[in-house]
C-alpha cells in the first residue's frame, strides 16, 4: 500500500493554500462581470443547482450572500426540472450551477431552463468548456488543476473562495477584501496540527456512528465533514445545525457518543458553548474544531485552527482539519483513500 504522502488525496489537500492564495491574489474578471450584472439587473434572488460537495458550497452561499449582500439564496430541486418537468419561475434570478466536472445532466438542465426563461446564468466549475460552462452566460473557473482523488477537497475550498470573492466584489466593503488577504497569510498554519490529527484518529478507529455540528457560516462545514467521513471511512456521520440537533436528534447521544463541533470564533460561540454543555450532560465525547479558547477548553478532544480568520471565511480553513481527519482515519482502517468503494469522479444524475 502507498504511503499516505504518495496518495493523490494527501497531495491535493496540501495544495489548497497555494490554490486559494492564487484565487484571491488574482481575481478573475468574470467575478467582476457577474457582480456588475447582478447589480445592473437588480437581482435579489440566487437559485443554486449543485450536488454532493458542491451542494455544501451552495449552503455556504446561502449564509454568505444573505448576510453580506442581502440576497435571497435557495437550493434547487433538480427533479422538478428533469423528472416532473415543472420548473419554478426563474426569470428574475441569478441561476448558478456549481459542479466540479460540469457534467451532471440535472445541474445542466437547471441552467438551461434559466436561459430559456431569460435569467442571468452562471457556472462555477473546474472545467469551463464543460456542458455546464457552455450553458451559462458567465463562467467562474476553479482553476484547481485536475483533481485525481475521488473525494473532492481542493475544488471545494476553491468553490468557497470564489463565492467569498464574489460576495466581496458585490458589497464594496473594504475590510472584506482585507479579510480575504488576511486569510492568505494563515492557511499554511492549518497544517501545524497534522501530527496531532494522525494521533487522534487512532482513538476513533472503531467508531461507527457520530454527528457533526455547525451553524451559520459553518453549517456547510458540518455537511462537508460528514460527507468526507462517509466517503472515505464508511462511517455513519450525520450533520446538523446546533439548533436542529437539539430538536430531537440529541436523543442519539449516550455515554462516549462522538460529537464533532465546528465552532470557530464569531457570533456562534455562545450557541456552541450551550450545545457542548447539553451534550456533556448526556456524557458525549466532544471533538472541537476551533480557534476559540473557551470552546477548546470545554472539549474532550481538540483540533486547533489558526487564530485570526474572520468567521465568514472560516469554512475555508475549518474544513481542512476535517479533510485530514477523514483521510487519516481511512488510512488507519486500511482503506484506499484515493479510490473509495462505489464512487466515481463524475456522477451523472437526472
Amino acid at each position: 500500500m502507498k504511503s499516505i504522502k504518495e496518495t493523490k488525496l494527501y497531495q491535493e489537500i496540501h495544495q489548497q493554500p497555494e490554490l486559494i492564495n492564487q484565487l484571491i491574489a488574482e481575481p478573475q474578471e468574470s467575478i467582476k462581470e457577474l457582480a456588475n450584472q447582478i447589480r445592473d439587473r437588480h437581482i435579489q434572488h440566487v437559485f443554486i443547482a449543485a450536488r454532493g460537495t458542491s451542494d455544501n458550497a451552495g449552503r455556504y452561499a446561502q449564509y454568505l450572500l444573505g448576510a453580506h449582500n442581502r440576497l435571497v439564496v435557495s437550493l434547487a430541486t433538480p427533479s422538478l426540472f428533469t423528472i416532473y418537468r415543472q420548473p419554478p419561475d426563474l426569470s428574475d434570478s441569478l441561476v448558478l450551477g456549481i459542479s466540479q466536472s460540469g457534467k451532471s445532466p440535472d445541474i445542466v438542465s437547471v441552467i438551461e431552463e434559466g436561459q430559456k426563461q431569460g435569467a442571468l446564468t452562471a457556472a462555477l466549475t473546474n472545467f469551463p468548456d464543460s456542458d455546464l460552462g457552455n450553458s451559462a452566460n458567465i463562467v467562474l473557473d476553479l482553476s484547481a488543476g485536475e483533481e485525481e482523488s475521488l473525494a473532492a477537497t481542493k475544488t471545494y475550498t476553491a468553490q468557497l473562495t470564489l463565492l467569498a470573492t464574489l460576495s466581496a466584489e458585490l458589497d464594496f466593503v473594504a475590510h472584506h477584501r482585507q479579510d480575504l488577504e488576511k486569510l492568505t497569510n494563515l492557511l499554511d498554519d492549518v497544517f501545524e496540527i497534522e501530527q496531532h490529527v494522525v494521533e487522534l484518529v487512532e482513538r476513533y478507529r472503531y467508531m461507527t456512528h457520530c454527528v457533526m455540528i455547525g451553524r451559520g457560516f459553518n453549517y456547510a462545514s458540518a455537511f462537508e465533514f460528514s460527507l468526507k467521513l462517509k466517503e472515505l471511512t464508511y462511517t455513519i456521520a450525520e450533520p446538523y445545525s446546533s439548533a436542529d440537533f437539539l430538536h430531537g436528534p440529541v436523543a442519539l447521544v449516550e455515554r462516549g457518543f462522538p460529537v464533532f463541533v465546528i465552532g470557530p470564533a464569531g457570533e456562534m460561540v455562545s450557541e456552541m458553548k450551550s450545545l457542548v454543555d447539553k451534550v456533556h450532560d448526556r456524557q458525549a465525547e466532544v471533538v472541537m474544531i476551533s480557534d476559540h479558547g473557551e470552546l477548546l477548553d470545554k472539549a474532550d478532544q481538540i483540533l486547533v485552527l489558526p487564530a485570526g480568520v474572520p468567521e465568514w471565511l472560516s469554512p475555508i480553513s475549518a474544513i481542512i482539519p476535517a479533510q485530514m481527519f477523514a483521510m487519516y482515519l481511512a488510512k488507519t482502517r486500511g482503506f484506499d483513500v484515493d479510490n473509495p468503494r462505489g464512487l466515481s469522479k463524475v456522477t451523472e444524475t437526472w
